[in-house]
């Protein structure tokens, strides 16, 4: 993939920071369907959020090297196991190609968006992750997501259990597609369940 996509940056890094456990480098590191491994967890649901026009955030903008703020198509899901939300996510495609290349993204509803991804001429970029703060937009768009959903969760767990994000790039026919997945709470304390594989 030409360098000119690239995940990771002066926050986002390819090698996850020392303070991650075991288990959260390895689903922060691993490729392939996130939707397939959780299913090795439990039943999985994807509960639309949001799907809509919208403005790339700053970092989004900077990641996929558009002008600021740039209207892009976005999707906004979490992905629930047994009830319960593991995964706060967001894809964002430009629009020109959501009505393009990526024009099936408009049109997947509550199935998952691995359904597009994997097999055929797809590119992926390396995986890059980062911690999500309290002032970080994505602790935000976490919240959002829980009051859209209508789902009254803590967004304070154990510094060992705070969400996590991990994001990369998916180009087809020259144009990207970035996915940035929320590692939540109930994920790393299902994980850290004595005699809990890491999938």
């Amino acid at each position: 993939m030409r360098m000119l996509f690239n995940a990771a940056n002066a926050q986002w890094r390819v090698l996850p920071r020392p303070l991650f456990s075991a288990a959260q480098k390895n689903w922060l590191t691993r490729g392939g369907s996130l939707t397939q491994r959780l299913q090795t967890l439990g039943r999985v649901e994807v509960q639309v959020v949001r799907e809509a026009v919208d403005f790339a955030w700053a970092g989004e903008a900077h990641c996929l090297k558009a002008r600021a703020r740039q209207r892009v198509w976005a999707r906004e899901v979490l992905l629930l196991v047994e009830g319960e939300p593991f995964i706060a996510a967001r894809s964002i495609a430009p629009l020109p190609a959501s009505r393009g290349v990526w024009a099936d993204i408009r049109q997947l509803h509550t199935r998952s968006l691995s359904e597009l991804l994997y097999g055929g001429v797809i590119k992926r970029s390396a995986l890059a992750s980062r911690p999500i703060g309290k002032g970080d937009p994505l602790y935000h768009f976490i919240q959002r997501c829980f009051e859209r959903a209508a789902l009254r969760r803590d967004l304070t767990p154990p510094l060992s259990a705070a969400p996590v994000a991990r994001r990369s790039i998916f180009m087809h026919a020259g144009q990207p597609l970035l996915v940035t997945e929320c590692m939540l709470a109930a994920l790393w304390l299902r994980l850290a369940e004595p005699n809990r594989q890491t999938g």
